[in-house]
């Protein structure tokens, strides 16, 4: 899996857990090129650097709206989707078993669809939490996670930590493929 994040970075602790859990007996290495330019600029030359070393299948992981993102720019996934098409072929890397995994609008999407999951994150023995009403995350789904954890917990939503602890509590995978399409094609093509 190539990702747009740090090597300790959300998207790569959850997806790597997400493929796991799913695929128990599933081989992974994760390359992690920092932030969306990056991965569209060199994902062409890992990838290549990945089918050499013998990789079966190659997952490219990025968030269509990136947390540094600017409020002015208007990312346009069809856009990231050729640019990186486009870095692939410079390389050479014409393999059907390179995948691209927008994840929209970003990670934290996919963890409003488990309610369950979230309900126990969010809660303490002293203030049990239970969230009835999927929340909209609309356009940043971050931002809405961090208004329940101040809400609930008196603490911001860090991805750096509250992310992988949200995943591990997640078990209904067939419910959030269902409704998000991100996370089915990630799905998908785990397996």
């Amino acid at each position: 899996m190539i990702f747009e994040c740090g090597p300790q970075g959300a998207d790569k602790k959850v997806c790597e857990r997400f493929a796991r859990q799913i695929k128990p007996d599933i081989q992974i290495i994760s390359v992690t090129l920092d932030n969306k330019p990056n991965l569209i600029t060199n994902c062409g030359k890992v990838a290549a650097q990945l089918i050499k070393q013998g990789c079966d299948r190659i997952l490219i992981v990025w968030d269509l709206y990136p947390a540094w993102r600017e409020k002015k720019q208007k990312p346009c996934r069809k856009e990231d989707r050729q640019a990186i098409q486009n870095t692939l072929a410079n390389a050479g890397v014409t393999s059907a078993n390179v995948y691209l995994i927008c994840i929209e609008p970003e990670l934290e999407e996919w963890f409003l669809y488990d309610l369950t999951a979230l309900s126990s994150v969010l809660s303490t023995t002293a203030h049990p939490v239970t969230i009835r009403k999927s929340p909209n995350g609309g356009t940043n789904p971050k931002k809405t996670l961090t208004k329940l954890f101040e809400e609930n917990t008196g603490k911001k939503y860090n991805d750096l930590i509250h992310a992988d602890i949200i995943a591990k509590n997640i078990s209904k995978f067939e419910k959030i493929a269902k409704k998000c399409p991100s996370f089915e094609r990630f799905v998908q093509k785990i397996t």
